[in-house]
């Protein structure tokens, strides 16, 4: 199958990805959309993998105000340039993760800023529960586990199903635009507010 300016094109438009980027994926697949979009997204995940060890110093504050002011959003995110910090791509991440930060409820930004004692208690109430509802013993630790994975993905930032594509995370969507944007990026940090919460 002939792979056409237009095909590459659009290719293009939906991934971000450069033209001869989007030009080898189709190739690669023969011409399949769906395959190429699959491999840029592998490539991106490379690229993340790539820019690791770098210094995330630039970026942006990006706030969200949801219902009417009723709640509020300040995340800060981090890239390595200020060239980037000002890419509409960027930015407009800034804004998916603030929205998502609105609608999730996170707690912490990853599972590693998770405190002990928190992880410990957890695991203490599920451990209760499980042994309440009649499971095995041998079984209870990886029960244990699993529900501690779920407690991650609804208390960690990145770890969130992303609320436009709940089969993607909110890593994996930052990975992806890491593969487009060429440089590392991470969420610094994060405030959420709602009125009359904790009141």
């Amino acid at each position: 199958m002939a792979i056409t300016a237009e095909k590459v094109r659009d290719l293009r438009e939906k991934t971000g990805a450069g033209m001869m980027d989007c030009k080898r994926a189709l190739e690669q697949t023969g011409g399949d959309e769906a395959g190429a979009i699959k491999i840029l997204r592998e490539k991106g995940q490379a690229t993340a993998a790539k820019r690791e060890g770098k210094v995330a110093a630039e970026g942006r504050c990006e706030a969200y105000i949801h219902m009417g002011g009723k709640i509020g959003v300040l995340v800060e995110l981090n890239c390595e340039t200020d060239f980037v910090a000002r890419n509409e791509q960027f930015i407009e991440l800034a804004r998916e993760i603030a929205m998502q930060i609105a609608a999730g409820s996170p707690i912490y930004v990853s599972r590693e800023e998770v405190p002990g004692e928190v992880i410990e208690r957890e695991q203490e109430i599920y451990r209760t529960k499980a042994r309440n509802e009649g499971k095995p013993e041998q079984a209870l630790d990886k029960i244990v586990a699993g529900m501690l994975e779920k407690y991650y993905e609804t208390v960690c930032l990145l770890e969130q199903p992303y609320i436009r594509s709940p089969k993607q995370t909110i890593q994996d969507l930052i990975t992806e635009q890491i593969g487009k944007l060429g440089e590392k990026i991470v969420v610094r940090r994060f405030t959420r507010y709602r009125v009359g919460e904790g009141a």
